[in-house]
């Protein structure tokens, strides 16, 4: 079945100086306006030990030493850690320097050189690659086309995308993509006539996890309409893709899409399959940073934003030809007029799929929910001083949880990491669910995971009981804000279905650090167990599950 008319659904219309840790153990001491520096810098000479140098003219101190001690001291107005700067790194790459994302989402901002990356294989399912362009052939690790044909890009929409990610970088030639790990596995999905099936998608994610993607990017999508279920796109055969992508590890990033292929622009709704389970949506920002009209909005399933507005990148070099007078041939300042200059949240979308890359690249170990959280909770919040007049404090439908900033993404590995869930995708009842098996003669299980909001409002763990079998749950999360548990009969299909409420049998009463219920089984079969976060919280919620089955 085709859910999609064309692909341009979703896409046609310097070196910095940045932070690096702390120097050990030096500060900085502001001198209050009204004391004398060189009297303070006696004071803070006594309970250091350490020299202190008067840095004159900006009526503050450097020394070694405790710094909580030094909050204390008379005549000091504020203590913090020494740090140094360093020079970004700056591709050197001829046409770089028209990238203007590059500055925008900080991509190389967190290195002062490009240092060794583990390679990451970037799932780019659209409409093929040019196969020969000489920025991008020693990046394709396989392509395979799923319309018939070879993978050979005959529109630019996929080179562009292709290009932004993975364009070779430090080779002299064209542009640098964001991410220099990357190795590109090419799937073509959209047919000579400009349609992409539901199914040739869902193939093509299948063959994209078996070669080994850790990341996969899906520029296209279908109108999700709440209020219209005729107009709505929503494919279970999709989902179960995406799914099989998580479920081995994989981090999916999608468009949210334009409005110009909606039924009124802006259009409040993201497309399919941003619209699904553990999938990071992307809306485009302008270069001014605001967010344009094109751009679909969405409260729950816009999670990020990136630029998406005269985006610079590869285009196949048989397409620019048309033009032999455009200086920049298998570039977009030379492609069709369709993607002159190129727009949409079709070329938002690859920067946030690059920046996961260059994540994984730096810690491989990193498992799908983390990645996002870093990505996510790293972004710069959009607002009037960012030049979005319209976007919220905070995550908003506009851009989510903001622009994206890869370098402090990158650079947030040093600090705690956001929690696992090595149980995902398990989002509802039925099939959806996790089941838990006891091992011969165990009576207990015990599963550690995590919660979101935002992203994984539901964890559904099946538990197999027989009449008379005793069940004793205990939930442990580390917030006490928002998260319940339920008990569910067999026969639920959907836990988020309320019309089906009354096969709840129990739900915790007493919401907090600990939450439980028990429950005597009355019937056989899988009973279904739910962690629901109930409302937003600043990041996911780690937990730990204790399930005694009593025979």
């Amino acid at each position: 079945m085709t859910l999609w008319a064309r692909l341009g659904l979703l896409g046609a219309v310097a070196a910095l100086a940045v932070p690096v840790p702390a120097v050990a153990g030096r500060a900085h001491v502001g001198v209050a306006p009204d004391a004398d520096p060189r009297a303070v810098a006696a004071a803070v000479e006594r309970v250091t030990g350490h020299r202190v140098e008067v840095l004159e003219g900006l009526h503050a101190l450097s020394v070694d030493g405790a710094r909580e001690r030094l909050r204390r001291l008379d005549g000091v107005a504020w203590v913090e850690p020494a740090v140094v700067r360093r020079l970004a790194f700056a591709p050197t790459d001829p046409l770089a320097s028209r990238q203007w994302y590059l500055g925008a989402t900080h991509a190389f901002d967190a290195w002062d050189q490009l240092p060794p990356l583990a390679p990451v294989r970037v799932a780019v399912i659209d409409s093929g690659i040019d196969l020969t362009h000489p920025d991008l052939v020693p990046k394709i690790a396989a392509a395979k086309s799923f319309v018939g044909g070879s993978a050979q890009d005959t529109r630019g929409h996929g080179t562009i995308v292709a290009g932004i990610i993975g364009a070779e970088p430090e080779n002299d030639i064209g542009i640098a993509g964001l991410a220099p790990g990357a190795e590109l596995l090419i799937a073509k999905v959209v047919a000579d006539n400009g349609t992409i099936s539901v199914e040739a998608e869902a193939k093509a994610i299948h063959w994209a996890v078996d070669r080994g993607a850790r990341v996969i990017n899906i520029s296209l999508g279908g109108l999700r309409d709440p209020n219209d279920p005729s107009r709505d796109t929503y494919s279970r055969l999709e989902q179960q893709a995406i799914a099989f992508a998580v479920r081995h590890g994989v981090v999916v990033v999608a468009a949210v899409g334009n409005a110009d292929q909606a039924p009124s622009a802006p259009w409040r709704f993201a497309s399919y399959p941003a619209a699904l389970p553990h999938v990071l949506g992307v809306s485009a920002l302008a270069r001014s940073g605001a967010s344009p009209a094109f751009s679909n909005r969405d409260a729950v399933y816009n999670d990020v934003a990136a630029p998406g507005e005269d985006v610079f990148s590869t285009f196949p070099r048989k397409l620019t030809a048309d033009r032999p007078e455009c200086q920049e041939q298998g570039y977009t300042p030379c492609a069709t007029d369709q993607f002159r200059p190129p727009e949409g949240t079709s070329f938002a979308a690859p920067q946030v799929a690059a920046a996961a890359a260059d994540i994984l690249g730096v810690r491989p170990s990193l498992r799908p929910e983390q990645v996002i959280a870093l990505i996510e909770r790293n972004a710069d919040d959009s607002s009037a001083s960012s030049g979005c007049g319209r976007c919220e404090p905070g995550r908003d439908s506009l851009t989510g949880w903001g622009e994206l900033d890869i370098a402090s993404a990158i650079l947030a590995l040093d600090r705690p990491l956001p929690p696992r869930d090595a149980y995902e995708p398990n989002d509802d009842a039925g099939s959806d669910a996790y089941r838990l098996y006891f091992s011969a003669g165990a009576k207990a299980r015990f599963v550690r995971a995590s919660t979101d909001f935002w992203d994984d409002q539901d964890d559904v763990y099946s538990v197999r009981l027989r009449p008379s079998d005793k069940l004793f749950v205990s939930l442990v999360p580390s917030s006490s804000h928002g998260v319940v548990l339920a008990l569910w009969r067999p026969a639920t299909v959907s836990v988020t279905d309320l019309a089906h409420q009354d096969l709840r049998i129990r739900l915790s009463n007493r919401p907090g650090r600990r939450e439980r219920l028990a429950y005597t089984a009355s019937e056989a079969g899988w009973y279904h167990l739910q962690v629901r976060a109930t409302m937003p919280t600043p990041d996911p919620i780690a937990y730990r599950l204790s399930i005694v089955r009593v025979r």
